[in-house]
């Protein structure tokens, strides 16, 4: 019974949620493994009673699964639980009591803003094409903190009007505005002169598919570049700007767009709006950058600290 409740479950967050398939992925692997860990306890998923549920979280803490691991276990198994008792298959949710272990929030990977320009300097080094390309890709990702999926499918209708925004279409189908700056634009503007330079052959089958992406290309059959290949241009600029390539990825610009705001006085819900959050706990993550601004302030401005 559990498997044919799960794919139900799957099916609704798929329909009703929008969610991703890595996301969908997650939920079955979990949901599978807690029906696994049931039934070697002689329970089973649809039917377990909250004591069945405490037994089987104090089991991934003994086998040595991280506090992370268990708490997105927790998760999924709380959704599912108001899934069955929403749909009337379940007359109370055994989810409910249950309290999942504390999970550190690690702070995100952020480059300073020196290290941004340098990552800039690379991409003007490199000549043609592919030079102009690297540049354009660069400006949009720091300009707008586009995730990276956004970034390498969008589509080149989207800038085929001189307008200083474009519309993103994001997780869960949700969309926004994204506002470019001038230099965002000029770097599109270059990049689009050369763009030919990346589209597939006339003969290619994946020439008609290419050719409605910003950034095509000859290889990749979705028709344009892939978040791969981005990261390896990430890698390269890195190599070029002489920082360790470790420290430099597609959501490490993201932290950057989202940190170098709010360090210049952006408020957290116009960040959250522009990373395109659906909930402002997911941006509160970059408060870390306005404690240190307000920490530099005391510092700087208050009277008593320059007494010492």
């Amino acid at each position: 019974m559990s498997a044919g409740r799960i794919a139900l479950f799957l099916d609704m967050m798929a329909a009703e949620r929008g969610a991703a398939k890595n996301t969908l992925d997650a939920y079955a692997r979990d949901l599978n493994d807690a029906a696994a860990r049931l039934k070697s306890r002689g329970a089973a998923l649809d039917t377990a009673a909250t004591s069945d549920l405490e037994t089987l979280l104090a089991g991934l803490e003994s086998d040595g699964l991280s506090a992370a691991t268990a708490a997105r276990r927790l998760s999924a198994i709380r959704r599912y639980y108001r899934f069955l008792l929403k749909e009337g298959l379940r007359a109370d949710d055994p989810a409910e009591p249950l309290r999942g272990p504390k999970k550190a929030r690690p702070l995100p990977k952020v480059l300073s803003e020196a290290e941004v320009e340098a990552l800039f300097i690379a991409a003007e080094a490199i000549d043609g094409a592919a030079g102009l390309r690297a540049r354009a890709l660069l400006e949009l990702i720091y300009a707008a903190g586009l995730r990276v999926s956004e970034l390498v499918s969008l589509p080149l209708a989207a800038f085929a009007k001189a307008e200083r925004c474009i519309l993103i279409r994001g997780k869960g189908g949700r969309e926004r505005l994204a506002p470019l700056t001038d230099a965002a634009l000029e770097a599109v503007a270059a990049y689009r002169d050369v763009r030919e330079d990346h589209l597939p052959g006339p003969a290619a089958a994946t020439r008609k598919t290419a050719e409605r992406f910003l950034f095509p290309s000859r290889t990749a059959k979705q028709g344009h570049i892939t978040r791969e290949r981005f990261a390896q241009i990430l890698t390269e600029l890195a190599i070029g700007a002489g920082l360790p390539p470790s420290k430099v990825s597609p959501h490490v610009m993201r932290h950057a767009f989202a940190t170098h705001l709010l360090a210049h006085g952006a408020d957290l819900r116009s960040v959250q709006t522009l990373l395109g959050h659906a909930d402002v706990s997911t941006t509160e993550i970059y408060t870390h950058v306005l404690e240190e601004r307000l920490k530099a302030l005391v510092h700087d401005a208050h009277p008593l600290a320059k007494s010492s």
